[in-house]
């Protein structure tokens, strides 16, 4: 009877989440340029994000200090329900000075933790509080063709203590094949190296599926993400 309760559990769980909905708090992290706008639009396959004015020429040279904005995405997927906020810092690594975006980085997401033992301390909790702290911050690694940066080595050596940090080559259709596996390669050699905690999809063994599923995508860590805002479909021979 315990060994079908055990198995049973998974199951349980994912129709629980089914029906009564699921939150996702989402960071996203790099510098300009690699794609985070497109990602989101991509993933939520709405224009969350709209696409930047054109810089003006006088100030196309000074970097804009990092900041943090919030955007609310209501979802379905597979029949059920998803309540996203994703958590975007335009201005992260764009300055010859980088060091205070770690700060700020680490303490806002610390200070998320600091929100929920602040509620979970009161007499009287707020049910309608939604929890804020973040369930995964997604890296983008520029794809220089070489290894990892000081850049994100520190990044990911700095937060990963702290969130779950999954590193995705941002704007990966500028390798070809060869290239981007000998870069991914490169990549996974400086994580080993470094011993930088990235997060690790094979955390529960409870559900043997499950764990088949996520060691095979430890196996393409770290991502390449390819995005657009524009869908282009040909129909060759009409």
């Amino acid at each position: 009877m315990s060994a079908r309760m055990a198995t049973a559990r998974p199951s349980s769980y994912r129709h629980k989440s089914e029906k009564r909905g699921m939150t996702y708090n989402i960071m996203l992290v790099g510098q300009s340029g690699l794609g985070r706008r497109t990602f989101l639009n991509t993933l939520c396959e709405r224009a969350v994000i709209a696409s930047p004015d054109a810089p003006n020429p006088e100030t196309a040279n000074v970097a804009d200090p990092m900041k943090f904005d919030t955007y609310e995405v209501a979802m379905e997927e597979e029949g059920t329900r998803i309540s996203l906020t994703v958590i975007d810092t335009p201005g992260f690594g764009d300055g010859l000075d980088n060091t205070s975006c770690f700060k700020q980085l680490q303490d806002y997401i610390e200070a998320q933790f600091d929100e929920v033992l602040v509620e979970e301390s009161r007499v009287k909790r707020n049910r309608r509080y939604r929890d804020h702290r973040i369930h995964v911050l997604v890296y983008f690694i520029a794809p220089t063709g070489h290894s990892l940066r000081e850049l994100d080595i520190e990044l990911i050596r700095r937060l990963g203590e702290y969130v779950n940090i999954i590193p995705v080559i941002g704007r990966a259709d500028s390798f070809t094949v060869e290239e981007l596996d000998a870069f991914r390669s490169n990549v996974m050699r400086d994580m080993l190296y470094y011993k930088l905690p990235v997060y690790n999809f094979c955390w529960d063994e409870t559900d043997s599926e499950a764990l088949a599923e996520n060691r095979e995508i430890m196996e393409h860590i770290p991502f390449s993400v390819v995005t657009c805002d524009e869908v282009y479909d040909n129909e060759y021979g009409s």
